[in-house]
């Protein structure tokens, strides 16, 4: 080989080894400029139902219930009965021996004519209150009636037959109350009159003690005075009421509150049972009161009842006082576009996504509509089937090239 081919070669090389270096200093630029792909978790846009809820824990309470107390002043013999016990009415759950006459005076006497007086009044308003109820639920079934006639036509609305049906059930529970209470209050006029008659013009007629007895049917909820000894006129000794005529209070914001509807679906979770107990609102009290938050925080709630749907057997198992969790139905929307809740943040004025499009993350502005707290409805801005970022942080900006973290 020549001295003129040697140099050549090396020229050659030279050259190739400008090239690589291009190459690698062109790399290096292009790698540093171009920035690498962000990994995201990307979401489905999905259609479907969407349920928005207040949810809330609330407490099993018996609807019905009585205190039964001392009619007069006495000493009571023990009592046997504990709580869950059942109990009949007009069976004998105490008995009380009057104190002797010197130790009765003339305001013993006036206190239990006081007592008779307004059990007889509480009775006589007891009756009345039976007859507006049958009143009102002879109207109520009338119109339940109306509406289910109505139907087949259409000339009327699945709402407003759902609504009769719901006003005829709640006018049905509530004569059921006013019976209740109308046999408490006779059994209230009775022992009232009964007591007042064993005090003679110096105190008490005889020595015999006296049989208290359940007004209604049901189990012992409560016991408050169990051992013997002296008792005032009055004093609270048990408590009684039938436990498989349960109800649930819960207690929510007054802001909630408004968009509660009487009627309203609710579920019941987390009450001991395999699956979740259906029921309904019965009522928003009108009154709110003022409770201290856990984070000391003074809140305006307010109590609503609840009805529950499934029968008695199903959750036989509740008690009275018993936690559970509460979801009141506020808006029920059916088929709509919807979207994860993590994939939606402000926007200016409005709401906006980061769409998937070809390897990019394209700012999208959305309309939305209902959302609770887990899904939101999205009105305009998106199709089913669109990929989203969920939680984009701040690396995630339009036109920023993604791919996805799985």
């Amino acid at each position: 080989m020549t001295r003129s081919d040697k140099r050549q070669r090396k020229k050659r090389r030279v050259r190739w080894f400008s090239v690589v270096v291009g190459l690698l200093v062109v790399g290096l630029f292009v790698a540093a400029v171009i920035p690498k792909r962000l990994q995201v978790d990307m979401i489905e846009v999905e259609r479907g139902d969407l349920l928005v809820t207040v949810d809330e824990d609330g407490q099993t309470r018996v609807k019905d219930r009585y205190v039964v107390d001392a009619p007069l002043d006495g000493h009571l013999g023990r009592i046997e009965l504990r709580a869950g016990d059942p109990v009949e009415g007009g069976m004998v759950v105490a008995r009380i021996v009057p104190l002797n006459p010197p130790l009765l005076d003339a305001r013993t006497k006036a206190e239990a004519k006081a007592r008779l007086a307004a059990a007889q009044a509480a009775k006589r308003q007891a009756v009345a209150s039976i007859a507006r109820a049958e009143a009102a639920m002879q109207l109520a079934s009338l119109e339940a009636e109306r509406q289910a006639n109505l139907g087949p036509s259409g000339a009327t609305s699945v709402q407003a037959i759902e609504q009769a049906e719901f006003d005829l059930r709640g006018k049905r529970e509530a004569l059921t109350s006013a019976r209740f209470a109308a046999r408490v209050a006779e059994h209230e006029a009775r022992v009232a009159e009964a007591a007042l008659g064993r005090l003679g013009p110096e105190g008490v007629k005889g020595e015999e003690q006296m049989d208290v007895e359940a007004p209604v049917a049901g189990e012992v909820l409560n016991v408050f005075r169990q051992s013997e000894g002296v008792v005032r006129s009055g004093e609270p000794l048990l408590e009684i009421g039938d436990p498989r005529a349960l109800e649930i209070v819960v207690d929510v914001l007054t802001s909630d509150a408004v968009g509660i509807r009487r009627g309203a679906a609710v579920i019941i979770d987390r009450w001991g049972g395999d699956r979740p107990l259906s029921a309904h609102v019965r009522t928003v009290e009108p009154s709110a009161f003022t409770r201290v938050s856990a984070l000391g925080v003074d809140e305006q709630r307010v109590n609503v009842i609840i009805d529950l749907d499934d029968p008695p057997e199903v959750w036989s198992q509740l008690g009275d006082g018993y936690r559970v969790e509460a979801r009141i139905v506020v808006q029920d929307v059916k088929d709509v576009v919807k979207v994860h809740d993590s994939a939606v943040f402000r926007h200016g004025e409005g709401w906006a996504v980061y769409r998937v499009d070809n390897g990019q993350a394209k700012l999208t502005p959305i309309e939305i509509g209902a959302r609770n707290g887990m899904e939101v409805e999205v009105v305009d801005g998106l199709d089913p089937g669109m990929l989203v970022i969920a939680h984009p942080g701040e690396q995630v900006e339009d036109g920023r090239r993604i791919r996805s973290r799985r």
